[in-house]
């Protein structure tokens, strides 16, 4: 009895989020079969976006990120670099070897191994969407695999948002060198509208809220609160990717190969570069409440983002538009599986950092 408490104590997952990956992998599946069933009120909600950014996907993903946003103090913010390790891992990680990696990858895949199976002309285009997704970091959903890894709430919202200014600089440059496109038209109402939605309003709404709480009960408040809203972080997440799955059904349907064969390769980027980050951040003795958010906010990526720029630079139906597509299909259950395994390694994380010089 004593033992069981002590576990539930120890993990920072509720009774539901333990089972999180059974009712993501229930959603997947509800989700494509309801697309595929009764396509068209699915294609009426895909059309519900503003510069390339689904607003009934931005409303969850908001749901998902504002319980974390109330735990947020912006005093301790400021004392961010006083603790520099998890931003350089971020930043490091994130510009100088995620795109490259990704670009290596994908031309070892749709070139030698798998081009001849595609054709020339789709395993170009397939490269091109995997390197639009290696060169856009993520900015909304990492809030959310932090919270489920206990991560530190003020020290993500910094890594978010250095992140973010250097994208705004950097972004378009990186795809110019390994595309080789030189008109790159970068959809800054994309970047700005997501920015503004997945990161400012719920800080302001946040901050708002928790100094509402602190006012009325103090940090207990706050504790209070975010422990009973929590539950909507994870509803929210199933509905999104029973959404995502709907929208892309008939793709999954009409195309399953070219999703595995772009799948794979996205997969092995994936645990490559969260081995990268978290091994790196053990090695320099980072706290695993910031060097879980620094590994998974370098594993993940801007889906909206990539998605706008592979349509305006290659079409709606491009093969580089399909690669971004099952880059966001992708993206939930790996990072599910990379916030389980940082939880269950919790201990050999901090045996390890506590031995290293």
């Amino acid at each position: 009895m004593n033992t069981s408490r002590k576990a539930s104590a120890a993990s920072p997952l509720g009774v539901f989020e333990r089972y999180l990956s059974v009712w993501v992998a229930l959603a997947m599946l509800v989700g494509t079969g309801l697309g595929n069933l009764a396509p068209a009120p699915f294609a009426a909600l895909a059309r519900l976006e503003y510069a390339h950014v689904n607003l009934p996907v931005a409303v969850l993903i908001w749901a998902m990120i504002f319980p974390m946003m109330v735990s947020v103090d912006l005093a301790a913010v400021r004392r961010v670099g006083e603790r520099p390790r998890g931003l350089v891992i971020t930043l490091v990680v994130n510009w100088l070897i995620k795109p490259f990696s990704m670009a290596g990858i994908a031309l070892l895949f749709f070139g030698p191994l798998w081009g001849d199976w595609v054709g020339p002309q789709l395993a170009q285009a397939y490269i091109a969407g995997m390197i639009l997704l290696g060169a856009a970091p993520c900015t909304a959903m990492v809030f959310v695999w932090s919270n489920l890894t206990r991560g530190d709430p003020n020290y993500t919202l910094a890594q978010v948002a250095v992140n973010d200014l250097i994208m705004v600089f950097a972004f378009a440059p990186i795809v110019v060198l390994l595309l080789g496109v030189t008109q790159v038209s970068v959809p800054w109402s994309t970047l700005l509208l997501s920015v503004l939605l997945y990161v400012v309003i719920p800080l302001v709404a946040g901050n708002l809220t928790r100094r509402r709480l602190q006012r009325r009960g103090g940090v207990q408040a706050v504790r209070d609160f975010t422990a009973r809203i929590k539950p909507l972080t994870v509803a929210a997440l199933v509905v999104t990717v029973g959404l995502l799955f709907a929208f892309q059904a008939r793709t999954l349907m009409e195309r399953p190969l070219d999703i595995a064969l772009i799948a794979i390769p996205l997969l092995l980027q994936t645990a490559l570069i969260f081995t990268i980050a978290f091994l790196w951040a053990r090695a320099w003795r980072v706290p695993l409440t910031v060097a879980a958010p620094a590994a998974l906010i370098a594993t993940s990526n801007f889906f909206e983002l990539a998605v706008a720029v592979a349509i305006s630079l290659f079409g709606l139906h491009s093969g580089a538009a399909l690669a971004t597509v099952v880059g966001v299909l992708v993206e939930v259950p790996a990072m599910l599986a990379l916030v389980a395994l940082v939880n269950r390694s919790r201990e050999w994380y901090q045996r390890g950092a506590a031995r290293v010089a």
